[in-house]
């Protein structure tokens, strides 16, 4: 038994660098005969309490993802490893230089006359510490990282910056940089939520060494030295909190400030495999006013009298809740020469416009479809010689610029303005909202937690259509890196119920909470395959653990898809409560 248990603490020891899901984090490899052993290791290992991402760190500007020269420290005792074997333990805030040439990685350390040389990947750990690079800045400050750095080479003579972290840790240093702390704790406690959404979410990798990277390009990290108390509290208080549909993560879309109004996904974006546009729709990212009564906007006459007036809205706060832009006609035939040929290539200009064309005369500016926020789906820039048809919200905003800079968003209505001879002269637009629109918006949810005293589940409902808040949906099952899961998570209403898919009909789950074992009964039925444990008695206040053990005795053909409740689906609006 005391092999077993040391072979399962060893295995765990490593979960930080391998970097599996949770629940192959925690009893990989362990036999079945051994789970007592595994569960003990549990309890007496600290283990990753949180999923583990890897997350691309690019240069000061976000230019390059790729380096070739690094120097790194720690700010605590510095351990540099290659390919997970120890070579050396280092002072606290030693420079250590790594340059990587014709395959290699070269060490140099204060120590060493001649650098180390080793094929890598190298792993970079601080005890009691956070890593840094030299002259990395984020937020105007050194750059500073929790976890561990990974340094994994390229095939074109260059290395990637991967930052290993648990999620909890790294939301501490996304949520303070996506939305401003004085928008107040139950709306970061949402963008939290949204944010944990997105990063856990399956994805295309944004490279095969990292599944993310930290800039806008994902979601803007900034490392340990952007975190804020308040913020670093919300991300506490909504820990192993997501936001499902129908057992899935929900793309979680959040944007700056919606106009009083949020769009539909299909109309906003294309689909990401065929590039469909407009995509297919997501029930849970429909168009939705702030105030109930207020109808559709997808005519021009009601677009008009919306976005040329300042009707009450959550996001009423923005400075972008309404804006103006205004050209000459030769303003904007100059701007769009420089853009229609950008805005072509992404295939959403038709007919496609070269940079050598020259762009003739402006005759109009027309809009001819838009969606239930009045975002424009389709419009076409007319000219005396030619007309062309543009799609999708983002190719609008960044064809239709001013100095330079593109719309902040496209819920916009045009003036045509002419001369008594007909000739346009002038167009000015009236807009409403910064950036998609789609799903939360930020100052949305500022304004609702800050001055309506509204919950963090309620600002998500809002703008989240028939979701349910949990912990994310997992499988047990025989499997040896199934056999148990452990999930962590904070509530405060002692609300909790465990929803089980028992689709092979399982009689029975064993259940750890908060350090105390219970086996639950479970009905099995061909047709209600879904059952309901409520383990509201054995939850308190604060942050609760809930391991799931499979039932051994039930065979290897068998498995359970489960999730704890937290917050209930919502059907109707909050307004009407």
């Amino acid at each position: 038994m005391g092999n077993q248990i040391n072979a399962a603490k060893f295995i765990i020891s490593l979960a930080m660098f391998i970097c599996l899901p949770v629940q192959a984090q925690i009893f990989p490899q362990i036999p079945a005969s051994t789970l007592e052993a595994a569960r003990e290791a549990v309890v007496t290992q600290n283990v990753p309490t949180s999923e583990v991402v890897r997350v691309g760190i690019g240069t000061s500007n976000f230019g390059t993802y790729q380096y070739n020269d690094i120097t790194v420290f720690g700010t605590g005792d510095t351990q540099i490893y290659d390919n997970r074997i120890l070579l050396g333990n280092y002072r606290a805030n030693q420079n250590i230089r790594i340059t990587f040439k014709d395959g290699m990685f070269n060490i140099y350390t204060p120590e060493s006359t001649i650098p180390e040389q080793v094929a890598g990947p190298i792993q970079i750990t601080s005890n009691y510490g956070l890593l840094g690079v030299t002259n990395l800045k984020r937020a105007g400050k050194q750059a500073l990282y929790h976890g561990a750095f990974e340094l994994v080479k390229n095939n074109n003579n260059t290395f990637n910056l991967v930052n290993m972290i648990e999620v909890e840790e790294y939301l501490k240093g996304v949520v303070p940089n996506e939305m401003p702390v004085s928008f107040g704790l139950e709306a970061l406690k949402a963008q939290s939520v949204a944010a944990r959404n997105y990063v856990l979410s399956p994805r295309t990798k944004a490279s095969p060494n990292y599944d993310v990277v930290d800039s806008v390009a994902s979601q803007v990290y900034y490392g340990a030295n952007t975190e804020k108390p308040l913020s670093n509290q919300a991300v506490k208080e909504t820990e192993g909190i997501v936001a499902i549909y129908n057992w899935d993560l929900i793309l979680a879309q959040y944007s700056s400030t919606a106009g009083g109004y949020t769009e539909s996904y299909a109309n906003a974006f294309s689909d990401p495999k065929t590039k469909e546009f407009p995509s297919h729709d997501k029930p849970y990212l429909k168009g939705k006013p702030d105030i109930i009564t207020q109808t559709p906007l997808n005519t021009e006459e009601a677009a008009n009298a919306y976005y040329k007036s300042k009707p009450d809205a959550y996001d009423i706060r923005s400075p972008y809740y309404r804006w103006e832009r205004l050209w000459t006609a030769d303003e904007l035939k100059n701007a769009l020469q420089l853009t229609l040929a950008a805005q072509s290539a992404t295939g959403f200009v038709k007919p496609a416009f070269n940079k050598s064309d020259k762009l003739d005369d402006l005759v109009e500016i027309k809009v001819l479809k838009r969606g239930d926020s009045g975002k424009i789906i389709e419009m076409e820039i007319v000219t005396r010689s030619q007309t062309y048809k543009v799609y999708k919200e983002l190719v609008v905003r960044r064809l239709i610029t001013k100095d330079g800079k593109a719309l902040p968003s496209a819920n916009v209505v045009f003036d045509n303005e002419y001369d008594e001879n007909g000739f346009l002269t002038g167009v000015h637009a009236y807009g409403g909202g910064f950036g998609h629109g789609v799903g939360l918006s930020q100052f949305g949810a500022g304004f609702m937690g800050s001055e309506l005293h509204m919950s963090y589940d309620k600002i998500l409902q809002h703008y989240y259509s028939g979701v349910t808040l949990s912990t994310k949906p997992v499988i047990i099952s025989a499997n040896n890196a199934q056999q148990a899961v452990t999930q962590n998570f904070y509530t405060k209403n002692k609300y909790a119920k465990v929803i089980v898919d028992n689709k092979f009909m399982v009689s029975k789950l064993i259940i750890n909470i908060n350090g105390k074992e219970n086996t639950f009964k479970l009905e099995p039925s061909i047709i209600k395959r879904t059952a309901e444990i409520d383990i509201s008695k054995y939850i308190k206040d604060g942050r609760n653990t809930v391991t799931f053990y499979y039932p051994l005795d039930e065979g290897d053909k068998k498995a359970l898809r489960l999730y704890v409740e937290l917050v209930k689906k919502r059907e109707s609006s909050i307004w009407n409560d």
